[in-house]
């Protein structure tokens, strides 16, 4: 193994030399022992038959295919890209349950199938909620709603009510008893105002009047509130007992409860004159400071929202039919994301004595040792960054393998929580590491603005490093067997940037300098 010196310290070092020791340790020694185990080989005649190897992506494809199984709770095995006699019966199981003919060899369709239902499910949010809250077949019933087209939500409203404010009394009817028709009906369940202001109807719904404990803690209960925009209706999510119009401030779509008045102070007590204002000065005139920092946009809810519309719409944006430059990233974003978040929790599984907890607790700061990259992205080009990466690359003392399985976990922690510089910088850390496509999730992140401000140039440039990776032969790292999701790519992020989408996107030149690292087994 080549040794790398170690000649300063970095400020991610502590964290990074911390999770060799715990996560990477137990990552490492087990992925060794496996690799060991799948060496060693007994046989019982003097010919062996040995199938063609396969190549990463399939091996990938593969992995992808037996963890959906095992999700779904189709026993296929340890995911380790080999589709040998276990997992072909549980393809076969598969194939009973959805009444597919039992061959143990997926078709394309039953393959699309397995894996459209896996990343839906993965991704959750309150479509794929009510699609297993009203199954008695639990994770299985996304299977059945993918197969049959179903999205575990209305499509049309209620007579007189928006559509979102139509799915959320069914979510409520769905945990309680009374019916929506039932709780349409109740008194003061739902009431109607004009809260911010705008001329429109707003709503709120009183979640206690459904008589169930679900929404409900010792003293308040769930109250939605929903504020018309100019884009529809958003939804606030408050806790309140007993409320009414006049218990929320709303500004635009986004309501709050009103603080509890000052008391007032008793008959008998003097109150201090007022002094004159001097002259010149404004009378009365009271400026209130508030220290407020901007709230962190959610991509967990904002991929909820995209999966719903590419169901409704009937699956992913094509090639083809690329109108929506920015939803179709959207689009790609969410799935990349899903990839990742599977594909690390595949490595923390292996992980030995380390809690949930405790992973997301050193993923936090190494993030925050990542925070000073990722606020170069809107000011420097994706040389100057990866060059700088590839210092911390250089100094952690780790080797690559350790590095990459480091990101890895910390960006599949990062996307679960919702903390967006654990993944933005697991992405960023892998591309330093040569993983040239993950490039993509860099450019997803400018895109969109989660976790980094959003710049359609820069995204462009991010995205042109990982499509040139991928035109120059570099395995894809997300939906492999998608062949003509980097077209999609390159399409949309030429409109994303006001180009004309006909136009290639040209070879990036990153110019950054790797170092080559050989590993001994």
């Amino acid at each position: 193994m080549l040794m790398v010196p170690v000649s300063r310290a970095h400020a991610g070092d502590e964290f990074v030399g911390g999770l060799v020791g715990g996560l990477i340790g137990g990552a490492i020694g087990s992925g060794i022992a496996n690799q060991q185990r799948q060496k060693t080989r007994t046989t019982r005649s003097r010919t062996v038959y040995v199938q063609p190897r396969a190549t990463s992506a399939q091996r990938q494809t593969a992995r992808e295919i037996q963890t959906s199984l095992n999700y779904f709770g189709f026993n296929a095995g340890a995911a380790d890209g080999v589709l040998g006699g276990q997992s072909r019966a549980a393809i076969s199981r598969y194939q009973g349950y959805m009444g597919y003919p039992a061959t143990g060899q997926l078709t394309e369709y039953e393959k699309t199938m397995l894996l459209g239902a896996y990343h839906r499910a993965l991704a959750g949010g309150a479509e794929v909620n009510q699609i297993i809250a009203k199954s008695n077949e639990g994770a299985r019933a996304v299977l059945i709603a993918q197969r049959d087209g179903t999205t575990g939500t209305r499509t049309t409203g209620y007579a007189g009510l928006p559509l979102s404010v139509s799915q959320a009394v069914d979510e409520v009817a769905d945990s309680s008893d009374p019916s929506a028709e039932q709780l349409l009906q109740r008194s003061g369940f739902i009431q109607l105002a004009d809260l911010n202001g705008d001329g429109s109807t707003d709503y709120i719904i009183d979640t206690a009047l459904a008589g169930s404990s679900f929404w409900c803690n010792a003293s308040q209960c769930k109250t939605m509130v929903f504020a018309s925009t100019s884009d529809g209706y958003r939804r606030n999510d408050l806790l309140l007992h007993a409320p009414k119009p006049d218990s929320f401030d709303c500004i635009g779509g986004t309501c709050q409860v009103k603080a509890a008045p000052a008391a007032q102070p008793e008959a008998n007590t003097m109150m201090a004159k007022a002094e004159e204002p001097e002259a010149g000065a404004t009378a009365g005139l009271t400026l209130p400071v508030f220290n407020t920092a901007p709230k962190q946009k959610s991509l967990s809810s904002h991929c909820s929202k995209v999966n719903l519309l590419t169901s409704a719409n009937g699956g992913f944006t094509t090639v083809s039919d690329v109108s929506n430059p920015d939803f179709a990233l959207s689009e790609q974003l969410c799935l990349t994301r899903t990839y990742a978040v599977a594909r690390g929790e595949d490595i923390i599984a292996s992980v030995q004595g380390a809690s949930q907890a405790a992973i997301e607790q050193q993923c936090d700061a190494f993030g925050a040792s990542m925070a000073g990259y990722i606020g170069s992205l809107n000011s420097k080009s994706p040389k100057a960054v990866l060059n700088e990466v590839s210092t911390l690359v250089l100094n952690s003392g780790m080797t690559p393998e350790q590095l990459r399985t480091t990101a890895q976990i910390c960006m599949a922690s990062g996307y679960q929580s919702d903390k967006m510089p654990a993944a933005l910088g697991g992405a960023l850390l892998l591309t330093a590491l040569g993983e040239r496509p993950y490039a993509e999730l860099v450019g997803h992140h400018l895109h969109g603005g989660f976790g980094t401000d959003d710049n359609a140039d820069m995204a462009l440039a991010w995205y042109e490093v990982a499509i040139s990776a991928l035109d120059g032969g570099a395995a894809p790292v997300f939906a492999p067997s998608q062949a003509e999701r980097i077209d999609v790519v390159r399409k949309a992020a030429l409109g994303l940037a006001g180009h004309d989408m006909t136009t290639p996107v040209p070879a990036a030149s990153t110019g950054t300098t790797m170092p080559v690292f050989t590993l001994s087994e």
